[in-house]
């Protein structure tokens, strides 16, 4: 945002400050003024002269002499100057000898400026220098009315013959001015125009604010006769506001209206227009004007496009547009996209009578999410994506109305037509001095509180305990936001240095937090290194883990604006990260490679895609090389145990994993639930990935171990009795799992079972070729007295009960 000075102290009349003071103070009241341009810097000794007499020079034919006047008691300088558009009473801004311009003849810049000096110009001699508006450092955007070449002549502007001979030239050129850039944040919309930063200014240096002051305007006609307003979708656009001018004369502005918006960076174009800009720079509030006769029916309707609807904008570009746009149409066409950009079919052209100006209020959000759509950001656009108050609307049409009648750019029709399907009142908010204070550090009191309020036009209402604060106020919403004013005001200066209070809490980590810790430090114990893989994935993988096409993996969740095919979807398991960094491991020649990983996985609530997907942390440990199965089952087997999760889990056999070998996998089980897998890579897939070894992978749900984790630790006193061991060698069928004969004796061994451990398995002819032989040793101990014998018989006569119902005898 930038703003001229002398634009700022028309508001604040009373402002008397060098630019360097006013961006310290504003600065320090919250307004962060980032940078100064000076317009006058490099120009010195440069006043108002009018030359009085002219001469060939008698050795240039492209040299002329002047006489020139350059105070009111008539003193003459003679100069010597080779402009082609000179003449005799011209009134001309002259530099006087030891003074300094911005540029050269030549135009060429340099810091710090060109002093000018008398000397002798093809002999003559010449005591200073008449200036072109380039020397001035200056150009026609600024200063329309200049010639393309020669002297900037004041007598091409009103009141410009009569200007005082010796009087300050810069003054007279608006060159005593500076342009301030600031570092507005988003949601100071207000601050977006020059009244917004003349009531900081006006608040910081506790100076009174001056508004333009807005009359009525019109004829005895109505606008409502003119033109019909819809809205047809309120949501998107809070309230619009039209007026009609007609018997419209299309011409340039004013020189000051041009300055002004050249100033910041607008480009005047004609009287209509350049009103719509003035307006909404000043007062932050977009408008546009229509070619009324352009418009069908006479009628306004605001509604949503069509899917697919194209439409060309002003800047002769065709858009396609979806429902999500809002356009501005008349009885039959559109005519403006909504808050961006008016439509090539209705624009403002030098033959029209009538002009229907619009002032509305949309959403920001959609005008955001539109322009990017569209491919299209404009000034009003950017404004509008912040969020306006739908009061602003009437105040801007009222102004632009009223400069329309001031510089006689046509005739006002009276009345307006003012849509505003849901008005907003003044918000109160909460405020709680006490509690700014606390959070401050401060001791304002509720006088001072008062003061600063009034200058900000908040008003404390009579409870005490809320405040109205003003509509183009939009940010502030809560005690935060009033305590923020309040240091803004105070001074962040002299907020003193405190220690900071309240009550102290103990710190820690999530239960989730502990997990992933105690995941990471088991694995590393155990040689695995970390790895990290992109979230992101090709949908081409799913062929490589030889999922089937109705998988659940499949339903991935596809990026809208993917960095390529590969990057495109998703991930729905973490299995091919893995994979594929044992695959580069193994491809590199690394040995004995053992990797883990803790990330997402992303699945999808409902696709289309409606909600946040559900994101599931996975615990992945993938290897080859040294260790098979059984050793990868005891990491999964000691992380359980180390995050209290005490009960053995049991496994099932034939997890159902595609990419895993059909007869070396399992799911893991606890308390009857699958809380991951684990396995041997199949063959075809691990030939697909590079690896050149037997390949094991792990998977855990972290979200599942969340909710079975128990880190609290129960005391239990050393044991007092004995314990007494039996030892079963057991023959059954092939078929049987160890874990299926571990979980009969552990239903079966009562309270008195401690624990038991397989120590030998034998396969061969003596038993049969069809038939194997395990040995466990059982451990029984009673925590309150000496076991008994035929307590013990007793046990195992159930155990081995058990043990027959499933096929599985003691060997004889």
């Amino acid at each position: 945002m930038n703003t001229p000075l002398s634009w700022i102290k028309e508001m604040v009349p009373e402002l008397d400050c060098s630019p360097a003071e006013y961006m310290d103070a504003m600065t320090l009241s919250g307004t962060k003024a980032e940078s100064v341009e000076y317009f006058d810097e490099n120009l010195d000794k440069i006043i108002v002269g009018k030359i009085n007499k002219l001469e060939q020079h008698p050795d240039a034919d492209k040299l002329v002499i002047c006489q020139v006047q350059v105070d009111e008691a008539g003193k003459e300088v003679q100069i010597v100057t080779g402009a082609p558009n000179v003449f005799e009473g011209a009134v001309v801004p002259v530099v006087l000898d030891g003074g300094k311009v911005a540029c050269d003849h030549s135009g060429n810049r340099t810091a710090g400026g060109f002093e000018i000096k008398a000397g002798k110009l093809r002999g003559v001699d010449s005591y200073g220098m008449m200036c072109s508006i380039d020397e001035l450092g200056r150009d026609k955007t600024y200063y329309p009315e200049a010639d393309e070449e020669g002297l900037y002549i004041f007598n091409k502007i009103e009141g410009g013959s009569e200007l005082k001979l010796g009087s300050d030239a810069l003054e007279a050129l608006g060159l005593r001015d500076a342009l301030v850039e600031y570092e507005v944040t988003s949601n100071r919309v207000d601050c977006f125009g020059i009244e917004g930063i003349a009531r900081e200014a006006a608040a910081t240096f506790r100076k009174e604010f001056k508004p333009p002051v807005i009359k009525e305007t019109g004829n005895s006609e109505k606008a409502e006769d003119y033109i019909s307003v819809e809205i047809k979708d309120n949501d998107l656009c809070k309230r619009f506001v039209a007026r009609v001018v007609k018997n419209v004369k299309i011409a340039p502005s004013p020189l000051w209206m041009q300055r002004r918006l050249s100033s910041v960076g607008i480009r005047p174009i004609n009287n209509i227009v350049d009103i719509t800009n003035y307006v909404m720079t000043e007062m932050s509030q977009p408008m546009h004007a229509y070619d009324l006769s352009t418009i069908e029916d006479r009628k306004i309707i605001v509604e949503r496009a069509a899917k697919g609807e194209k439409f060309t904008t002003l800047d002769g570009e065709e858009r396609e547009l979806d429902d999500t746009v809002l356009l501005i149409k008349d009885g039959k066409k559109a005519v403006g996209i909504a808050g961006i950009m008016g439509g090539e079919n209705s624009k403002i052209n030098d033959n029209l009578n009538t002009v229907l100006l619009e002032a509305a209020c949309f959403d920001g959000t959609n005008i955001r999410l539109s322009s990017k759509k569209v491919g299209l950001r404009t000034d009003a656009s950017g404004k509008f994506e912040k969020g306006l108050h739908p009061n602003t609307a009437l105040l801007a049409m009222n102004r632009a109305c009223q400069l329309i009648e001031e510089i006689g750019a046509g005739e006002v029709v009276g009345g307006v037509v003012d849509v505003y399907p849901v008005k907003e009142g003044d918000r109160t908010v909460e405020f709680d001095l006490d509690a700014c204070n606390r959070l401050l550090g401060t001791d304002i009191s509720r006088e001072e509180a008062a003061e600063y309020f009034k200058r900000l036009e908040i008003k404390i209402n009579d409870d005490g305990k809320t405040v109205t604060v003003p509509y183009f106020r939009q940010d502030l919403l809560r005690n935060a936001d009033i305590a923020e004013e309040l240091a803004r005001f105070f001074g962040y200066d002299k907020i003193p240095t405190t220690l900071p209070s309240g009550e102290s809490t103990a710190g820690g980590e999530t239960l989730q937090m502990e997990i992933e810790g105690k995941a990471r430090a088991l694995a590393e114990q155990f040689g695995f290194c970390e790895g990290m893989t992109f979230s992101f994935e090709s949908p081409k993988v799913f062929e490589k883990l030889l999922l089937p096409e109705d998988a659940k993996e499949r339903e991935t969740i596809k990026i809208m604006n993917p960095l390529g095919e590969d990057y495109s979807i998703m991930r729905t398991q973490i299995v091919n990260g893995m994979l594929t960094s044992l695959g580069t491991n193994s491809a590199r020649r690394n040995k004995n490679v053992r990797l883990y990983e803790i990330s997402n996985i992303y699945l999808a609530k409902k696709l289309p895609l409606e909600d946040y997907p559900e994101e599931k942390k996975q615990f992945c440990l993938g290897m080859y090389g040294e260790g098979d199965f059984f050793v990868l089952k005891g990491v999964v087997e000691e992380f359980l145990y180390k995050v209290g999760m005490k009960k053995l889990p049991s496994y099932k056999a034939q997890a159902g994993k595609t990419f895993l070998h059909p007869g070396r996998q399992a799911d893991i089980i606890y308390d009857g639930e699958p809380v991951g897998y684990l396995g041997e890579v199949h063959p075809l897939v691990q030939e697909t990935y590079g690896i050149s070894e037997r390949a094991y992978i792990a998977n855990i749900d972290l979200s599942k171990i969340c909710e079975k984790a128990d880190f609290s630790v129960k005391y239990e006193g050393i044991a007092k009795f004995p314990s007494v061991v039996r030892d079963i060698s057991l023959i059954m069928s092939k078929s049987l799992t160890a874990g299926e004969i571990e979980e009969v004796i552990r239903t079966n061994g009562g309270n008195i079972l401690e624990s038991l451990g397989l120590f030998d398995i034998y396969e061969g002819e003596r038993i049969g070729a069809d038939k194997k032989s395990m040995a466990y040793s059982i451990t029984f101990r009673n925590k309150e007295k000496t076991l008994e014998d035929a307590e013990i018989t007793a046990v195992m006569e159930n155990i081995l009960k058990g043990l027959e119902h499933i096929g599985a005898v003691l060997r004889s």
